[in-house]
């Protein structure tokens, strides 16, 4: 059967007169499928594959009945294309939803063509494909809790259909043949039918407008739980995405949606029979449906090239998006996202507010005007016949986002009063509304329980409220200086908010203090020698090691590797399973060269530590024949002592590197947490392997190079000091210099605070911020409430930076 679609799939494409590449821009399907298909090297029949490559080759209906034939036999159907009779029987579109009308070609297969269609790995997908449900199911039903989407009760979240500029032909969105007829879509539903509607999209991709607030996210977190709660084991998994963080121009999708997955669910980095991450897999197998949240917050000048990204696919997806920005990368590419329909979310009206906002008052002490009357002014002002639908406070209350502020400032709080919002004289328009909404509401947050001070176990910390407005603009502008104006707010990049010049030299100082301290444990211990002359090589030997270290930090910084990011293994025992899948020499091989050259500059830099120990102790001229020869022949020496051992250590520790559990929490204290673990067993393990590694092998290389260099000598005694320095303060420099864990502990929990700029406790800080409703949780990072919310405390960050003063130790705040 797969030699049949093979040579069916040749003979069409050599008759099309198309090179593999030229139906791959057609189809968009790789040439890497087209090829595995052609040749039998794809056992996996997708349907929508097939249906793609039918389509890019015009294949009559002769022909796709010769394609369906090859596949299972309840597949015929869906392929065929062949019209039904009118009136005839109902055809499951791709979401099993019963429709009259000719069967059309699905983008993406239907659930009994899954069910039927072969896999080369479905075991082993489908329990990676249900713990990925399970996980994205349990994650945003907490979110979703922790947002209060409840509380009382959902806002009316409605939507119209979108502008027929903005989306793709009724024919296209419903996939049909030539001259086929199509039929009126409904879209129209509310917050609870979102997954119904998306499933009479038969392309499988739908787009979201709505104006900033107007609840876009809060709608795909339940379009998620709502499609989780009706998939069968065979179905797609919808994972959402925040697309803010996507540089079409330098990252492809696919890699894209993988490193995110990776990143938020740590344990698919292990890896399948053939070779790639089941990540990779997920996503090569059509078997991840993307949510991509925030197309607005993509730069402005990369919205169009995504665009033309996404029109490239034939991903079924639903993108979301602000109006404005969606209609101008439209106008820009000529043309919205193909095969896509469209929705535009509807204002709240002001019988909305009226039946929502007085729930939202709970029974707290507010002298004799009761709890919910305490919105009374406010609503019948807004309720007016005349002109209250028109006033600027109707106009601001008309989104999710700007009630949820509002509540929190005058519902949650009992000494506030909202008949303030009706001060014209103080707001006289929308955006002085708005920005007061913005302005007052980290401060209430930080205020509203106070009384819980004195509560047995209450946390005292955090709760200054301009303190806290402080840090949290810091963090804001620290996105908003990323590129893209980024909104994840990632605990290991953090540290990039400092210039590069500070993150050097807080490497240069972190490594010399390493190897200083490594380097007079080493002389206490050898008591004979003398204290003036251990100090004066320990520190010598620090600061050549800390300017070693730096140098290797800044080519790794001049080459676009200077982010560290988090580790997703732990070390695991000899045989204690096949870890990660990958070859061991490949991979000692891949790691011994990316440290050797590391090592070789610390070894240069000991020899160049010993020449000034002579200069300074024993007053030996540097610029001597004699001296710079010596320094010469230890610089080649020590440096490849150094780097073959070091290379040795850390590609016998990339083999024992095993992904990630299941039971792995990818929340951003979870990953801070299992990155310090991992950190801590690599020194445990990487301290004495690498001493012995520079005691053994400088005695290797001496007795090698002793003869062609001139006499070398290396006793027990020297190479067991030198491998105790070594391993100790090159474990610990490398450490803090070069784990996401270790800068950020030397970057966020030393240098920020020691300026102000955030707390000594920076964890504890984010976790109580993301308690108070300030952030939210996406995966492993955090993410501010709404990004106007961050646009603003950034604004705030830089209107009002030099006023700041730097915090106090042992400060409870």
């Amino acid at each position: 059967m797969t030699d049949q679609l093979g040579m069916l799939l040749r003979r069409l494409r050599k008759r099309a007169g198309l090179t593999q590449e030229q139906l791959e821009a057609r189809s968009g399907v790789s040439v890497r499928t087209i090829r595995r298909l052609e040749t039998g090297g794809a056992s996996d029949h997708r349907l929508g594959t097939v249906n793609l490559l039918a389509d890019a080759l015009e294949a009559g209906p002769e022909d796709r009945q010769r394609l369906a034939a090859t596949l299972t036999k309840p597949a015929t159907a869906a392929i065929s294309g062949a019209p039904a009779p009118a009136g005839g029987p109902a055809v499951p579109n791709s979401a099993g939803v019963p429709s009259r009308g000719p069967a059309s070609i699905p983008a993406q297969p239907s659930r009994a063509a899954e069910l039927t269609v072969p896999h080369p790995m479905r075991s082993e997908l489908a329990l990676a494909v249900t713990e990925l449900a399970r996980e994205i199911r349990r994650r945003w039903q907490r979110e979703e809790e922790h947002r209060r989407v409840h509380d009382p009760f959902p806002l009316p979240v409605r939507w119209r259909d979108a502008p027929a500029s903005l989306t793709d032909h009724s024919e296209n969105i419903q996939r049909l043949p030539p001259g086929a007829t199509s039929r009126d879509m409904d879209l129209s539903g509310d917050l609870g039918s979102v997954t119904e509607v998306y499933g009479r999209v038969l392309s499988g991709r739908l787009v979201v407008l709505g104006r900033a607030g107007s609840g876009k996210s809060i709608l795909t977190i339940r379009f998620v739980l709502d499609y989780l709660e009706t998939r069968t084991a065979h179905d797609r998994v919808p994972v959402i995405f925040s697309l803010g963080s996507w540089d079409p121009t330098t990252v492809a999708l696919r890699d894209w949606l993988i490193d995110l997955l990776v990143r938020d669910h740590p344990h698919l980095t292990r890896r399948t029979p053939e070779g790639s991450t089941l990540a990779a897999a997920l996503v090569d197998a059509d078997l991840v449906l993307p949510v991509l949240d925030g197309f607005d917050e993509i730069a402005e000048g990369l919205r169009s090239t995504a665009l033309e990204t996404l029109n490239a696919t034939s991903l079924p997806l639903v993108l979301t998006s602000r109006r404005g920005e969606f209609a101008e990368a439209v106008q820009e590419t000529g043309t919205p996202l193909v095969w896509a329909a469209g929705l535009e979310l509807t204002d709240l009206t002001v019988d909305d507010l009226a039946g929502y906002l007085p729930r939202t008052a709970r029974p707290v002490p507010r002298g004799d005007s009761g709890d919910a009357a305490v919105w009374t002014p406010v609503l019948d002002r807004l309720s007016a016949p005349e002109s209250g639908a028109a006033t600027p406070l109707a106009r601001v209350l008309r989104t999710p986002l700007m009630i949820a502020l509002a509540r929190t400032m005058y519902s949650e709080a009992p000494d506030s009063d909202p008949a303030e919002l009706l001060d014209t004289e103080r707001f006289p328009d929308e955006n002085s509304l708005e920005e007061h909404l913005l302005a007052g509401f980290v401060p209430t947050v930080y205020r509203r329980r106070a009384a819980e001070r004195g509560a047995p176990g209450h946390r005292e910390r955090h709760r200054d409220p301009q303190r806290a407005e402080r840090w949290l603009s810091y963090l804001a502008h620290h996105l908003a200086q990323l590129d893209g104006d980024q909104q994840d707010l990632a605990w290991w990049r953090v540290g990039d908010s400092l210039r590069r010049s500070t993150r050097l030299l807080s490497v240069v100082v972190s490594s010399a203090l390493c190897v200083a301290f490594a380097e007079w444990f080493v002389n206490l211990i050898n008591l004979p020698f003398p204290v003036g002359e251990a100090l004066l090589v320990g520190g010598s030997m620090g600061l050549a090691a800390g300017l070693a270290f730096g140098c290797v930090h800044a080519i790794l910084l001049r080459f676009g590797a200077a982010a560290f990011e988090p580790a997703h293994v732990r070390l695991r025992l000899p045989g204690a399973g096949t870890g990660a899948g990958r070859r061991p020499v490949r991979t000692f091989a891949a790691r011994f060269a990316a440290v050797l050259p590391g090592g070789f500059v610390m070894g240069v830099g000991c020899a160049a530590a010993l020449a000034l120990q002579r200069r300074l102790y024993y007053g030996m001229p540097l610029l001597s024949d004699m001296v710079i020869k010596a320094t010469l022949i230890n610089m080649l020496v020590l440096g490849l002592i150094f780097g073959a051992g070091a290379g040795l250590v850390f590609g016998v520790t990339a083999v024992l590197e095993a992904p990630l559990d299941v039971a792995s929490t990818a929340t951003p204290a979870g990953l801070l947490a299992s990155n310090r673990a991992t950190v801590a067993r690599q020194v445990l393990v990487l301290v004495p392997m690498l001493t012995l590694a520079i005691a053994v092998g400088g005695h290797l290389i001496t007795e090698l190079l002793d003869g062609i260099l001139g006499p070398l000598t290396w006793s027990v005694a020297d190479g067991l000091a030198i491998g105790v320095t070594g391993g100790l303060g090159g474990t610990c420099s490398y450490a803090l210099a070069f784990t996401a864990w270790g800068r950020w502990l030397v970057l966020s929990r030393v240098w920020l605070p020691l300026t102000g700029k955030l707390p000594w406790d920076t964890v504890a800080f984010l976790d109580d911020a993301y308690r108070r409703g300030v952030l939210r949780q996406t995966g492993a990072v955090y993410q501010f409430r709404h990004i106007r919310l961050q646009h603003h405390l950034a604004r705030s960050y830089r209107e009002h930076q030099g006023t700041y003063a730097p915090a106090r130790f042992g400060s409870g705040a």
